[in-house]
C-alpha cells in the first residue's frame, strides 16, 4: 500500500515472466520502501490481516478460505471455474485462471459456495469497524439455464439477497463482476437485490481481437451484443455505476490484433469513448503473458503504450463525469487508469 491508500496487487504463482521484476520492497533506514534498482520510489506498507481470518465457520471451515480481501474490500468468489472452457478452444487465450480449469473440475471447484456460508463470514468481517467499504462478488461464467446465463444470474440474486439481510438500507456498497446479461436479466438483478454497481468484462475493445482472443464470449454473446448490454446496464444501474474490464495490451500483435501501438491506441480510445458517452467506464489491467495460458509465447506492448492508454481512459472518465469509486485505487488497486482517480 502507498501512503495515499493505493493498493498494489501481485501474485507469486511461480510462473515464468518475460520481463524483469524491477521493483523491490526493502527496509531502508527502518522504513519499508519501494525501490527500483536501489532508487527509493515511495514509502509503502503491507495491508493488515483481516480479523475474521482467524475465525472458523459453524461447519469448521477457515473463513479466510471462503472470502479473501483487499485493504477495503471483501472478495467473494462463488466459484473459480469458467464454463466457456467446457467447449474445446472456447476459453479466453490470455487467461491463466481458465487454463487451470481441468484441475479445478477434478477438485470439485465447479461447485458453487452456499450463500448462507458466505454471509456467515461477511457478518463476522463487517464487525471490524472502519476496515471494509465494499463487497465484490463474482463467479466464473455459467452458461446454463432457461435462458443463457440464468443459472449464474439466479445464484448471484440468491447470494445478494442473503447479503442484503446484513444491512438496514435497500442498497449496500457492492460490485458484481458477472457475464453480460440481457435487459430482462439486468432488470431482475437491479430490482430484486441491493446491488449498487455492475461489471461485465469485455476484455478487449476491438471486435476482431475479441473474436480471436475470447472465442467463447464471441460465440455465445458476441462483441456488439456485449457492448449493447453494457449500455443497457448503465441505463438501469445509472451512469458511473457500470464498468467493463480490459486486459490491456492483448489488442496488439501476436496474430490477435493491431500491428502498431498507434493504430491500437486510436481504435481503442474511440471505442472507450463510445462506452463512456453511454455511461460505462473501463477498468484496465496490465496484460502479462503467462506460461500457462494459451498465449504463453506472446509479447506484451511497451510501458509507454500502457501509460498512454491509461491516461486516455482517465481523460474520458473525467470528460463524461463518471464515478468509479466502486473499482478505484482503494477498492481494487489493480487498474492503472482508475487508480488515477486518487489525483482528482
Amino acid at each position: 500500500m502507498f501512503r495515499d491508500g493505493t493498493s498494489v496487487l501481485f501474485h507469486d504463482t511461480g510462473e515464468k515472466r518475460q520481463h524483469r521484476a524491477p521493483y523491490l520492497v526493502d527496509n531502508v533506514d527502518s522504513k519499508l520502501v519501494l525501490t527500483d534498482q536501489d532508487e527509493v520510489i515511495e514509502t509503502v506498507d503491507f495491508w493488515e490481516r483481516a480479523d475474521y481470518f482467524d475465525h472458523q465457520t459453524s461447519t469448521g471451515k477457515n473463513m479466510q478460505i471462503l472470502i479473501g480481501n483487499r485493504p477495503q474490500r471483501f472478495d467473494v468468489t462463488g466459484s473459480w471455474y469458467c464454463h466457456f472452457w467446457d467447449t474445446p478452444g472456447g476459453g479466453c487465450k490470455y487467461c491463466p485462471i481458465g487454463a487451470q480449469g481441468g484441475e479445478k473440475k477434478k477438485k470439485g471447484e465447479v461447485l458453487l459456495t452456499d450463500p448462507k456460508e458466505i454471509v456467515e463470514v461477511l457478518a463476522e468481517g463487517i464487525k471490524q469497524r472502519g476496515r471494509f467499504a465494499n463487497i465484490l462478488i463474482t463467479t466464473g461464467s455459467i452458461l446454463s439455464g432457461k435462458q443463457l446465463l440464468d443459472d449464474e444470474l439466479n445464484y448471484h440474486i440468491e447470494l445478494l439477497k442473503e447479503i442484503g439481510k446484513l444491512f438496514k438500507t435497500d442498497r449496500f456498497p457492492s460490485q458484481l463482476i458477472g457475464t453480460a446479461y440481457n435487459r430482462e436479466q439486468l432488470e431482475r438483478l437491479y430490482n430484486e437485490t441491493g446491488l449498487m454497481s455492475y461489471t461485465a468484462d469485455i476484455e478487449v475493445l476491438n471486435e476482431t481481437a475479441f473474436n480471436r482472443l475470447c472465442p467463447g464470449k464471441a460465440k455465445f454473446i458476441g462483441y456488439q451484443e456485449w457492448k449493447k448490454r453494457l449500455k443497457i446496464a448503465a441505463e438501469i444501474f445509472g451512469r458511473g455505476r457500470v464498468d467493463t474490464g480490459l486486459v490491456t495490451g492483448t489488442e496488439i500483435g501476436n496474430g490477435i490484433g493491431f500491428r502498431t501501438e498507434d493504430a491500437a491506441f486510436a481504435a481503442v480510445s474511440e471505442e472507450a469513448e463510445e462506452l463512456a458517452e453511454a455511461g460505462v467506464s473501463v477498468a484496465a489491467t496490465i496484460w502479462q503473458p503467462s506460461d500457462i495460458a494459451i498465449l504463453k509465447n506472446a509479447k506484451n506492448p511497451s510501458l509507454e503504450y500502457m501509460i498512454r492508454i491509461s491516461r486516455e481512459f482517465e481523460r474520458l472518465r473525467l470528460k463524461y463525469n463518471l464515478a468509479v469509486d466502486f473499482d478505484d485505487y482503494r477498492r481494487c488497486g489493480n487498474h492503472p487508469n482508475t487508480d488515477l482517480a486518487r489525483l482528482r
